[in-house]
């Protein structure tokens, strides 16, 4: 990954597993833990729920550029905002 090679403090990526099956995402997820243990920050945006909330320890969920939602997976999968937002209906 070149984009480590110069040392960031923080990288940022988006749709880092767009077009991967689950064995290819779950790969690259661990390398992400490796480099996040080593202290590197990771600013993620991805639209892959489950990739997400496996992988993420905080995740904050922007609707038309405002944040809906901010907290620990189990708490954003079970947020009626969230739900709503992005399932188009109400979880009442």
């Amino acid at each position: 990954m070149r984009a480590i090679a110069s040392d960031p403090a923080v990288l940022m990526l988006d749709e880092p597993v767009a077009g991967m099956n689950d064995v290819e995402s779950d790969e690259l997820a661990q390398i992400f833990r490796d480099l996040a243990g080593r202290g590197l920050g990771l600013l993620l945006i991805e639209h892959n729920v489950g990739f997400v909330t496996r992988l993420c320890k905080h995740i904050y969920v922007l609707d038309a550029g405002r944040l809906l939602a901010s907290g620990p997976p189990d708490q954003i999968t079970n947020d009626p905002r969230v739900i709503e937002a992005y399932i188009g209906a109400s979880a009442a």
